[in-house]
């Protein structure tokens, strides 16, 4: 390695990491500042799920049981945060969770985990453009969709090919709207509840009293009774696990973060508070706003009413006879979901340069361009990214219920894959005799959020498609499209342990990356940041570095 790359001053270093393969290399560049990855955390989760498809679950669990779902299921994303925080504040490296994986279980659990994580990432590319242009429809039904999807996956292009400090700005300014909507509404949530509406009506938890609202707070789902409102409860969390995530985006950055040791451990531990902010009051405003059992949300999500139509926000902002509001609500969903849809691109297009520099995908994908871009692994992306087009021949809600159904196991059994690496990794440190307070950010709980985290998502994972096995529900494409991936997983693990003859690493045996360590801080100690000379950018690093 060429002390040249690390002199003091060159802002666009290329930490070039050494692999198995030593023809191929890591050419990313650190570019991604700390206010990036704070945003792209945030960023990559809040969409429609939150602001929209949110009020089924209102419908069938009640407010309660919605608000009680996204809490708990909150606590499961703390113990991840946890889990990959202290690997990967320690080893910032490309695609880091797929890659340890790989060094501390099992190459052939590298390889599934890799594939598992594409595979979710690629799916929901086409799943936020068919959301796009759905939402589009809140104003006009009349742009040919095949223009929407084609200036969209465009963009996408421009945004991700041209170098990652494009991707970080972009996705940061998106991210900005996206926490401006999600405080916004919390706002009018609490102004409106007491009183702060052209109503006059001062409704507070209305929603919440079963004296007023039939069934409230804990409504019955299929059954009645105790059961009934346990399944709702059931179908609130299930809602939620799909909904909420965080950490594996902000990992996802490792390898092109900026000072990484530095910006990574500010990232992970806001990541947490924020989203469940975002998501555990969000979920209490939702419940607040309207009666799960109100009419006009029931019909609106019968009848699939486009973009903002069916968010129990604006069917609120529309009962209380409000203007303009839905307009703007519908105009930041809009960003939000094109803003989601890039992060999936990146972190999709991540994946597949990770598995390439470890020899399990064409080494041609670990190419990257002048500007540091895996610009084959991105094109691969996009390419997948076609599949938008299903809609142009098909009903978007189904389209969308498709793509849903495949990835919601998919981000489970990834989730459950991190967890035990965790475990793997820390009871290795122990085996060594490295003790834990040397790593460069030291989590908390552990080893028990390893344990909690794990036997959470893995449980979660066979939970999702629980209705197709009720008497007269039985659907063989939901099945299929609920345990694909579960399926999947295993044969992909078996396969290439078979093929390839891997070995299970021991606890005693196991190495952590040394020379991309060493790299890394050989980096840290000579790297001196770029200074930017955009005002906005200064306000962002003011506020968000």
């Amino acid at each position: 390695m060429e002390n040249e790359k690390y002199e003091k001053g060159a802002p666009d270093v290329d930490v070039v990491s050494q692999i198995t393969d030593s023809s191929v290399h890591d050419q990313t560049h650190r570019k991604l500042k700390g206010r990036h990855i704070q945003l792209i955390g945030i960023g990559g989760t809040i969409g429609t799920a939150l602001f929209v498809q949110i009020g089924s679950a209102l419908t069938e669990g009640g407010p309660g049981s919605l608000f009680l779902a996204f809490t708990i299921w909150s606590t499961f994303i703390l113990a991840i945060n946890n889990c990959l925080s202290e690997m990967v504040t320690w080893i910032p490296i490309a695609s880091p969770f797929v890659r340890f994986a790989d060094s501390f279980v099992d190459p052939a659990l590298g390889f599934c985990a890799g594939i598992n994580f594409f595979i979710f990432e690629a799916a929901l590319v086409p799943f936020e453009v068919v959301a796009f242009n759905l939402v589009l429809q809140f104003w006009t039904d009349k742009i040919p969709i095949v223009a929407v999807i084609a200036i969209v996956l465009f963009l996408y292009a421009i945004l991700n090919v041209f170098a990652v400090g494009w991707y970080g700005e972009s996705e940061f300014w998106l991210a900005v709207g996206k926490v401006v909507l999600a405080v916004g509404l919390m706002a009018f949530t609490f102004v409106t509840m007491i009183g702060g509406n052209p109503l006059h009506d001062t409704y507070g938890f209305r929603s919440w009293d079963p004296s007023k609202v039939a069934g409230a707070p804990f409504a019955e789902h299929i059954k009645t009774g105790s059961l009934g409102r346990f399944l709702g409860f059931l179908t609130c969390l299930i809602q939620a696990s799909f909904t909420i995530a965080g950490p594996d985006y902000v990992s996802m950055t490792a390898g092109e973060a900026e000072l990484p040791r530095k910006t990574l451990p500010r990232a992970f531990n806001s990541v947490f508070y924020r989203l469940t902010t975002f998501f555990v009051l969000g979920s209490l405003c939702i419940g607040l706003v309207v009666p799960y059992s109100d009419q006009n949300l029931l019909e609106a999500l019968s009848d699939a009413k486009p973009g903002a139509g069916s968010s129990p926000y604006v069917i609120a902002m529309q009962r209380m006879e409000i203007p303009i509001l839905p307009h703007i609500v519908n105009a930041l969903i809009l960003s939000s979901i094109f803003s989601a849809g890039n992060g999936y691109v990146y972190c999709a297009s991540r994946t597949l340069f990770g598995l390439a520099l470890q020899g399990k995908m064409p080494k041609i994908l670990a190419r990257c361009s002048s500007n540091g871009v895996p610009i084959y692994s991105v094109a691969v992306t996009l390419a997948i990214a076609l599949l938008s087009f299903l809609q142009v021949s098909n009903n978007a809600a189904v389209v969308l219920q498709w793509f849903v159904n495949l990835v919601t196991a998919a981000q489970l059994l990834n989730y459950a894959i991190i967890s035990f690496t965790y475990l793997k990794f820390y009871y290795a440190l122990q085996a060594q005799g490295i003790p834990r307070e040397r790593l460069p950010h030291r989590s908390f709980w552990q080893p028990f959020c390893g344990y909690y985290a794990f036997f959470g998502t893995f449980i979660m994972a066979f939970v999702g498609g629980w209705t197709v096995f009720l008497p007269g529900n039985w659907d063989v494409p939901t099945f299929l499209f609920s345990y694909a991936m579960l399926g999947l997983a295993p044969v992909l693990f078996i396969g290439w342990k078979i093929v390839k003859g891997t070995t299970w690493q021991r606890a005693e045996d196991m190495t952590f990356f040394d020379k991309e360590r060493e790299q890394v801080d050989l980096y840290e100690d000579t790297h001196v940041s770029g200074i930017s000379s955009s005002r906005f950018a200064k306000i962002g690093d003011f506020f968000f570095a």
